[in-house]
């Protein structure tokens, strides 16, 4: 088995993780858990969908965790006459050779971000769907790779604001995690003033880390050991939202491979080489809500899913740490689990 000493070390991924936390917090003042929650986002391999009414800086965070990786970063204004072609790319016929010419589009990049992706319609959002699951997309019947790493960071008006199309549930599923941005405080608004009163802080923000140094720390969230009680905590949850009488659709097991993968990254973010069910815990709610469609009751009592993933983690019972000689022992220096009631939230 490869260890984390064979990839990169712990000490490195953090050191890392935070010169770009550092350079994200210093354009989006007063956010530390949402710039945690992208970079453990971008470590799991995964994709962001930023959601939140207008001002607020989705489209900031994007663009701050973009420019503070040297890589490739491409921007898709979404509108309704955008087109799948515009992203996916077009072959062109080319008079001289006598042949079709691919011209790539705008998904050819390693960290692309969406510009209020649900201006677009639901045909155009879904040119997205086999690039964010496959890492590649098909053309006219050829297969072309996406470079690594390869993330896609979406930003979203409420569904209600005019002018919008609600995503599909398919496209909806391929993004790891939803976070909201809101509102900052009275002391991070007053700094927000200073801060960005004159000139853009994302001019003069410069790169903090390079593609490859990502593509390494990615190779060694994989590493991080998961033991067997941790993973049938985050099934259990998975399934619960599944018989669950005030939603009509459930997570499914796309989510709890992303809810798996997020945690290995929040561990590592941690600095630990292995997962907690704290660790799960902290996540469910960023990474399953989005997937859950509530009843026509559930909306009539203004139950959102937040609150039945909440109330799902409150009744699910939660392993615990036991001695080595439990069963559950890491043989890396872990805890073990045991069985324990639910845990208090």
């Amino acid at each position: 088995m490869t260890t984390y000493d064979d990839r990169a070390s712990l000490t490195d991924l953090t050191a890392v993780v935070e010169r770009v936390r550092n350079s994200v917090e210093g354009v989006i003042e007063g956010k530390p858990e949402v710039v945690r929650l992208s970079l453990t986002v971008l470590l799991a391999e995964g994709h962001l969908l930023i959601e939140d009414v207008p001002g607020v800086g989705k489209t900031m965070l994007a663009k701050a965790l973009a420019r503070s990786i040297d890589c490739s970063v491409r921007r898709i204004q979404f509108t309704p006459d955008l087109l799948p072609s515009d992203i996916t790319g077009v072959s062109i016929w080319d008079q001289q050779r006598r042949d079709f010419e691919f011209k790539p589009g705008a998904i050819f990049a390693q960290v692309v971000i969406g510009d209020e992706i649900n201006r677009a319609s639901p045909k155009t959002q879904s040119a997205l769907l086999e690039s964010m699951e496959e890492r590649q997309v098909t053309i006219d019947g050829k297969t072309y790779e996406l470079p690594s790493p390869f993330m896609v960071v979406a930003t979203q008006n409420p569904v209600e604001m005019e002018g919008t199309y609600p995503l599909p549930e398919a496209q909806r599923d391929r993004f790891m995690a939803r976070v909201s941005v809101g509102y900052p405080s009275a002391e991070a608004e007053l700094q927000m003033l200073d801060v960005h009163g004159g000139v853009s802080p994302l001019e003069d923000l410069q790169p903090v880390a390079h593609a490859h140094e990502i593509v390494k720390l990615v190779e060694a969230v994989r590493g991080v050991h998961v033991a067997e009680p941790v993973r049938r905590y985050a099934v259990e949850l998975v399934s619960a939202t599944r018989t669950h009488p005030d939603l009509r659709l459930g997570a499914s097991p796309r989510a709890t491979l992303h809810l798996l993968r997020a945690a290995k990254a929040s561990a590592a973010l941690s600095g630990r080489e292995y997962a907690l069910p704290d660790d799960v815990q902290a996540l469910a709610v960023a990474v399953l809500a989005h997937r859950l469609l509530p009843t026509a009751q559930a909306q009539l009592n203004r139950r959102t899913a937040e609150q039945v993933v909440q109330e799902i983690l409150q009744r699910t019972p939660v392993p615990a740490a036991a001695p080595q000689q439990s069963g559950f022992g890491l043989g890396r220096g872990g805890p073990g689990y045991g069985p324990q009631p639910p845990r208090r939230l």
